[in-house]
């Protein structure tokens, strides 16, 4: 429930912060009149985004056990796809992303369209409903457990929603570069837990080799899978069944925020450390920069203009023969003022 919380806290504040972006603007133009047709695009997003939950919910109960393993690891393989794509993209935009939706609207009521209004709210709040849509269906798919999962979702879009109108009314203030900086970092982590449970259904379903496949490393007494090195690459990485049972209350927490199961394959392992290595440090990097580009910023165009037409000394003040007859010949005494002046420009 937690982790289902803090995604759908985490979506739905960009899906509001996008919405009122695009309503806050169409009002301070005076054109409240199109808003319809920008409700209707964000009505036609929200009905796709339950519309794909329902069918991922409901359609796959026909198809036989390895089917619905290879669909279900195939479609949260889609999630993390999505997921990790929506963090770079929010980490690379988040100061543009106000003028290119504004720059949306201007171009859709040149057109003066029906549709134009219509596509400009879909197009903003489909892409965070079908990522939400996938992750939260990947999640419930691993935990097990759908209404605590739905629950906890339900929950952060509401607050979400609250939030988001907080904000546009003026009534709260929140650090938005360190909520998204935050919260992705931890996006990063759930999407390394959905890889390798996307990993497990695709090893259950045939799909991948692993400890349910035929290359699976088996104990020639016992006929289980190998656990620990003995079972590299295709058996168990560890099993913790013993200390941290899996529907304990442990075990779901743990799942629910660090992508941790009480048994998991050496390839669902290597996914997980390689996922958070490589996107997290191109994460990191990122932040960096855009930490350097808040700290540095850029002269405008108008400065640069200004210093550029701005005369030097020597042409405001061109040296004549009269002004070099009346200079003090003495280069001590003449520095004493020079120093002085130069000064009490800095001060």
């Amino acid at each position: 429930m937690l982790a289902t919380f803090l995604i759908g806290l985490r979506e739905g504040l960009e899906a509001a912060l996008v919405v009122g972006i695009l309503v806050a603007y169409i009002t301070r133009i005076d054109r409240r009149e199109v808003l319809p047709r920008l409700w209707a695009g964000i009505a036609l997003a929200v009905g796709l985004a339950l519309a794909v939950g329902a069918v991922l919910t409901f359609g796959a109960y026909s198809l036989t056990f390895e089917a619905q393993e290879i669909i279900g690891g195939t479609l949260s393989l889609l999630a993390v796809g999505m997921v990790t794509w929506m963090i770079f993209w929010m980490q690379k935009t988040a100061r543009t992303l106000k003028a290119s939706l504004e720059g949306g609207i201007d171009r859709a009521l040149a057109q003066g369209g029906l549709w134009a209004l219509i596509a400009i709210g879909f197009v903003s709040v489909a892409r965070e409903g079908l990522e939400t849509t996938l992750l939260l269906w990947s999640m419930v798919q691993s935990f097990g457990d759908a209404p605590a999962a739905l629950l906890g979702a339900l929950l952060g879009l509401l607050a979400a929603i609250v939030i988001g109108w907080l904000l546009a009314r003026g009534m709260l203030r929140l650090d938005l570069r360190r909520f998204f900086l935050w919260t992705g970092a931890f996006l990063i982590i759930v999407a390394a837990g959905v890889l390798a449970y996307a990993v497990h259904d695709l090893q259950e379903g045939g799909a991948l080799p692993g400890p349910f496949g035929a290359l699976a490393p088996v104990d020639p007494t016992t006929g289980a899978v190998l656990v620990g090195f003995a079972g590299f690459p295709y058996g168990w990485a560890f099993d913790l069944s013993a200390q941290v049972p899996p529907g304990s209350a442990l075990a779901a927490v743990l799942q629910a925020t660090v992508g941790f199961m009480p048994r998991m394959s050496w390839l669902q392992v290597v996914v997980w450390v390689l996922y958070v290595s490589i996107v997290g440090a191109f994460f990191m990097r990122g932040t960096r920069r855009s930490r350097v580009r808040t700290a540095r910023p850029e002269p405008s165009g108008a400065e640069q203009r200004s210093a550029t037409a701005e005369p030097s000394s020597t042409e405001r003040a061109p040296e004549t023969s009269s002004a070099r007859s009346n200079t003090n010949p003495n280069p001590t005494s003449a520095a004493v003022p020079a120093e002085a002046t130069s000064h009490q420009g800095a001060a």
